[in-house]
């Protein structure tokens, strides 16, 4: 995944908890100019010093790094340290009717944690610790702002691991994985985060707490609230606290391999041989030339430029080795001009690097589709004659082994230019749903896709979840006019 924080995150993962007389406090009895009249009395003390309204610190989380615009001025922002905060921050603002926003690193793509003009933000950056973890249960316990990478680390002291695997695992946050179901590069072979998550804290809309799930492998007490919140994007509450399941770290050193295709739809053909293979790979990642190129022109790391496209991949355990090599068999057969073995996982972390290269070339427009793998093929050939048309070049990436496909295009900075390139990525969309996919399959709906919403769930589907939407949240505070 590129980014996974639309609706709930943390920010960097060595931004320490502080104390009540934090510097950013001081202010925190000016209310923003336009909005002077509304008491922050019971907030400010419930808070002592961790709400603060001086614009130049309230700016710095009113937005997030997806292209929705955001104009007016929000109430000021909430540094939240515990769920007690989370609860008097909701509390205060559903009594009065004010939206909030759930904010922390801000790299979600979808518009999901910017703010509302006159409204609140809960930022979870302070929210980073390490509650617990217990090697004898593969279990951990953390705080949503807690790093993916981070927690990965730390479980790596007990032999252990953490499956989900954003391409921003150093960047995002477990709160945020949660919030957007994230899926990352070892989709392919431990799937997505919901997954692993085993219990919730969650705090709702006015202000109480609910715990949900158990530590328990098998639990069947009432329906499964734990993923009924995973992947709400910050609609039905906000995530204090998680319980995540880890996994055993494999036997020996992955093995890394690559493949050249002249295309994109010959790579397409050998990942569905690959995947129905019993030499499943722990990543299986698809990148195009143009990628390719803008990675190596912004962050040089020696990658090989195809003529066509890149599948760059690992395999785990005692059979890493031969498991490899039978995949670079299947990539030969679907024709692979050339393939190896690569001396290290540089190109893996060369991948993860795509979205900011991408983002760096100017290429801003983006979806974030799914297909069944079957139909992978058939998508980048789609994807190609959509690019012909529009006469636009679009850049793919792919999280290859579980279908979900990335595609970037270049748009001027003009209303024309935007609007054209808006087109195009509908055109990706409904050609990926037309191939029995999604229109997202990690980034979530945040604001940028809410016109998409229709063309997936029918009005009864769209009527349930909104009837979920009121019996949580029935004044309508939390991240409002987004998700469904």
């Amino acid at each position: 995944m590129e980014t996974h924080d639309s609706g709930l995150h943390g920010n960097e993962g060595d931004t320490a908890d502080t104390d009540d007389t934090a510097d950013t406090g001081t202010n925190n009895t000016r209310a923003a100019s336009a909005h002077s009249t509304i008491d922050f009395t019971d907030l400010t003390a419930a808070l002592r010093g961790r709400f603060v309204t001086e614009r130049s610190i309230v700016s710095l989380y009113e937005t997030d790094s997806s292209r929705a615009v955001f104009s007016g001025e929000a109430l000021g922002v909430v540094l939240a340290t515990s769920a007690e905060d989370v609860a008097s921050a909701l509390g205060w603002a559903h009594a009065r009717n004010i939206p909030v926003s759930v904010r922390g690193a801000g790299t979600g793509l979808v518009g999901g944690a910017t703010a509302y003009d006159g409204g609140l933000i809960v930022s979870l950056e302070r929210m980073n610790r390490i509650v617990e973890i217990a090697p004898q249960d593969r279990l951990a316990t953390v705080q949503p702002g807690v790093i993916t990478a981070d927690l990965d680390a730390a479980a790596h002291e007990h032999g252990l691991f953490f499956p989900p695997d954003p391409a921003s695992v150093h960047t995002c946050t477990v709160g945020g994985n949660i919030a957007t179901n994230a899926g990352g590069l070892r989709c392919v072979a431990h799937g997505v985060t919901s997954d692993w998550v085993a219990a919730l804290t969650v705090v709702l809309a006015d202000g109480r707490v609910l715990r949900t799930g158990a530590r328990t492998r098998k639990n069947v007490v009432g329906y499964d609230l734990t993923r009924l919140f995973v992947g709400s994007e910050g609609t039905l509450g906000v995530i204090v606290e998680a319980v995540v399941r880890l996994e055993s770290l494999p036997e020996g050193d992955p093995v890394t391999f690559w493949a050249d295709f002249d295309g994109l739809a010959a790579a397409g053909s050998a990942v569905t041989d690959i995947v129905a293979s019993p030499s499943r790979p722990e990543v299986l990642e698809l990148l195009d030339a143009f990628t390719v190129r803008a990675i190596e022109e912004v962050f040089p790391s020696g990658m090989r430029i195809p003529a066509g496209a890149l599948l760059v991949g690992q395999t785990v355990g005692p059979h890493a080795a031969a498991h490899a090599e039978a995949i670079l068999t299947l990539c030969e057969a679907n024709g692979a001009t050339e393939s190896a073995i690569a001396a290290d996982d540089s190109l893996v972390e060369a991948r993860r690097k795509s979205n900011p290269a991408l983002s760096a070339r100017g290429l801003k427009i983006a979806c974030d589709v799914g297909v069944p793998v079957s139909r992978l093929a058939e998508m980048f050939a789609g994807v190609a004659e959509i690019s012909e048309q529009h006469g636009i070049e679009v850049a793919s990436v792919a999280h290859a082994g579980d279908g979900n496909l990335h595609c970037k295009v270049a748009a001027p900075d003009t209303p024309s230019g935007i609007a054209a390139a808006d087109a195009l990525i509908d055109d990706i969309t409904r050609l990926a749903l037309s191939l029995d996919g999604t229109i997202t399959g990690e980034h979530g709906i945040g604001q940028v896709k809410q016109h998409e919403l229709p063309w997936q769930l029918d009005e009864v589907a769209i009527d349930v979840q909104r009837a979920i939407k009121d019996a949580l949240d029935p004044r309508g505070i939390l991240t409002p006019g987004r998700g469904i």
